[in-house]
């Protein structure tokens, strides 16, 4: 199969022979055995040690190439080919797809070195759940607190990140975070994803590129969904706790030049409480892709997502260890709540020449949530107790264009602008009683808010240094329509901040690279707190610094290792559970970072990442300048087996470290360590397989907070750990047929 491979392309070049060989440059297009574009491919010129890399149109423009020069082109997905070169007209590269080898990744140029170790994760470890995506991010945890159909706490880099504050999330371009959410600021539900549609990760730690903006403090998270299926597949997940999911994957159009396909997927549970969740989610997601040139494509995508869910919500200590109710009961079981999301997403690429290509993209959602939740129970109202009701019913809309342009092999330009627009109609805050009677209003207006944002970045190539400067402009326009006064009043606010980066990569082999990153960031605050505070201190920003190495001191090892710094300013945090704003002050976080990824043979692979984060407050004095709930150690480590035999699978575990609780570091919050299984295997178009979630059946605290509260039998509150317990022992039978 290789030969015959390396045949087709070595007579594609022939045919080609006959102009000058004395040309400058080669043009090329690299695809697969069906034709589909190969990104990121590397192209290696041997005689004159110039390289490219494809694009997402498997297109690659490769510096000083004359006839008769040998080239390699390699991708850790398919085997390597060699050539001479022919021509340096436009030529067809075809690469057959391979089992994956450490040892033939080859460490290029690259700025974001963690996508080639979250290649190899996603590759080796296929996904699951949504939460399985983000777990693919070295160091990021996350924990679910409200049965299911909230969206997952983050943590990542000594931040306790709420639900998204500091971490950018993004899905083909489109923005998951959602500004002044009425549960909390930049509140990030992924679960209108289905992982199975999810082709790459792009991600890194930290504020160091300009086509990153708001939210991107601790760092961003960009998936990106297939445009095309291997193959029709319909799956059924059988589990404990009443749990099913039914999932199919389906080619509508599928040949060169164009492909269509549709994706369902709808899930129930009642979840491992004492009260049932009744849990239920329905994903619908579709894809046209089209090429419509040599190096033209669109694509667009429509999908909807609605769910809802009952929720224990999180129980104090005091109430589990009297024997009130049990480590998965539940003070208020009336807690849950419901949501809907449905999206519209365009992308536009076109290339102007051999150096300068566009990229285009806009996005239209429409999205609704409903959210019931008690986390005080009877403190504030020992009659009918503390539940509330967060609502909004939101219009997003935005579009971003990028302008590239290549010098010539030592330079780069990048010049980009976008918009985005939330329209958020009646965001509420409210005292209920069981879900039903709404007691007080405590906040409820109409939010509009606009982001307007450009960018420059360059990159400039000498010998074996890469470096990369940028500088991001947004500019926000808040407006805040309170409807709880009693006349009408638009509060309006608008402010700017400018953005700098600069990065500096040096690789003196395929084998190792070493890079300094620094970046300003920032996270935009709530409108709420925009207009409160008068415009001030309302846009933090965050200052960063890395400095790492990647290396592979063994064919089929590969090390990670970054030192970090990261400085946030003061900010004003609105606290969408009470309607009140409350100051952090200033913060500085530094740490470490270190993963491995280690292939002992064709099917087994080794992965780790651990990290360790020392955060502190700045304002105040020692022994009061802790972060409550900021990370300090987390590991993951793992053994995966890819294709023994028809088998795959893998055991992982993660180790999530104590944490203080509070400024003083008087209590804490529990850390944990869990281990996970599974194993499937395939035999022709049928698979079968396990995953258990906690297979030691470890009893632990997933999501943590120092809570003030009062039961209905008590005469005083308590300050103490409220918590909702983690998954006990899960199995889920999953079975699937391709077609």
């Amino acid at each position: 199969m290789i030969n015959t491979l390396c045949v087709t392309a070595l007579a594609a070049i022939g045919t080609l022979c006959g102009l000058s060989a004395t040309a400058q440059s080669l043009r090329g297009r690299v695809v697969d055995e069906d034709r589909n574009p190969v990104e990121g491919a590397y192209v290696f010129n041997m005689d004159s040690k110039a390289h490219a890399h494809s694009d997402a149109q498997g297109v690659f423009f490769l510096e000083k190439a004359v006839v008769g020069d040998s080239l390699t082109v390699s991708h850790r997905y398919y085997h390597t080919v060699a050539m001479q070169v022919g021509s340096t007209d436009s030529i067809t590269i075809v690469l057959g797809h391979k089992v994956l080898r450490l040892d033939e990744v080859v460490i290029t140029e690259n700025l974001k070195h963690l996508n080639t170790f979250a290649a190899v994760d996603l590759e080796i470890q296929p996904v699951a759940t949504s939460q399985d995506l983000l777990r693919k991010v070295p160091g990021l945890f996350i924990g679910q607190h409200a049965g299911g159909g909230k969206a997952e706490q983050l943590f990542l880099r000594g931040f306790d990140v709420d639900h998204g504050t500091d971490v950018g999330i993004t899905i083909d371009g489109m923005p998951v975070n959602m500004v002044s959410h009425a549960h909390g600021q930049g509140y990030a539900d992924l679960h209108f994803v289905i992982p199975e549609t999810v082709e790459r990760i792009d991600f890194d730690k930290g504020s160091y590129f300009a086509d990153k903006g708001d939210f991107v403090t601790a760092g961003y998270v960009a998936f990106e969904t297939k445009d095309r299926l291997a193959n029709n597949a319909v799956a059924l997940d059988l589990g404990q706790f009443n749990t099913t999911r039914a999932l199919g994957l389906f080619n509508l159009l599928d040949r060169e030049g164009q492909s269509a396909y549709f994706a369902g997927e709808y899930m129930l549970t009642d979840n491992y409480f004492d009260a049932p969740q009744n849990f239920s989610r329905i994903n619908l997601f579709g894809k046209y892709t089209a090429t419509t040139g040599p190096r033209d494509k669109v694509a667009l995508s429509l999908s909807h997502f609605t769910s809802q869910w009952d929720a224990s919500g999180q129980i104090p200590d005091r109430a589990v260890r009297s024997g009130l109710i049990s480590h998965f009961g539940a003070v208020d079981p009336t807690e849950g709540g419901q949501t809907s999301r449905s999206n519209f997403n365009v992308q536009y690429d076109h290339t102007i020449s051999d150096r300068s290509r566009i990229k285009n993209s806009a996005y239209l959602s429409k999205y609704d949530f409903e959210l019931y939740s008690n986390f005080t129970f009877f403190l504030n109202d020992p009659e009918h107790g503390d539940q509330i009701r967060q609502r909004e019913n939101r219009t997003i809309t935005g579009f971003q264009s990028e302008y590239q342009y290549t010098f010539d092999k030592y330079a780069d330009l990048k010049l980009g602008m976008g918009l985005r627009n939330d329209n958020d109609k009646d965001v509420e805050l409210s005292h209920t009683v069981n879900r039903q009677t709404v007691l007080e209003y405590l906040s409820l207006g109409d939010l509009n808010q606009t982001n307007l944002f450009s960018y420059a970045a360059a990159d400039f190539s000498w010998g074996n240094w890469l470096i990369n400067t940028g500088l991001r402009l947004d500019y926000f326009k808040f407006n805040y329509v309170d409807k709880l006064t009693e006349s009408y009043h638009n509060q309006l606010e608008t402010k700017a901040i400018l953005s700098p980066k600069v990065n500096f990569l040096y690789t003196p082999h395929q084998s190792i690279s070493y890079f300094l990153k620094l970046g300003k960031g920032f996270h935009s605050n709530d409108a709420r707190v925009v207009v409160a505070q008068q415009g001030q201190d309302i846009l933090p920003a965050s200052y960063n610094a890395d400095l790492g190495l990647v290396w592979k001191p063994a064919p089929r090892l590969m090390l990670n290792a970054a030192l970090w710094y990261l400085f946030l300013e003061q900010e004003f945090v609105y606290v969408g559970d009470e309607a009140v704003v409350e100051p952090s002050g200033k913060t500085q976080r530094k740490g470490v970072d270190f993963g491995l990824r280690y292939q002992f043979n064709d099917w087994l692979f080794w992965n780790t990442d651990f990290t360790y984060t020392h955060a502190r407050a700045m304002d105040e004095p020692s022994g009061a300048d802790y972060i409550p709930l900021a990370p300090v150690t987390t590991l993951v480590n793992g053994l995966s087996i890819k294709n023994y035999r028809g088998l795959s699978g893998s055991i992982r575990t993660r180790l999530l470290g104590d944490r203080p609780a509070n400024e003083e570091n008087s209590v804490h919050a529990a850390g944990y360590f869990i281990t996970d299984f599974s194993l499937h295997y395939q035999l022709k178009n049928v698979s079968i397989g396990v995953n258990v979630d906690n297979a030691f059946n470890t009893k632990w605290k997933e999501t943590q907070f120092l809570t003030e509260s009062r039961l209905r039998e008590e005469a005083e509150s308590v300050e103490e750990i409220h918590y909702t317990p983690g998954t006990p022992f899960s199995a889920r039978l999953m079975l699937q047929y391709r077609f």
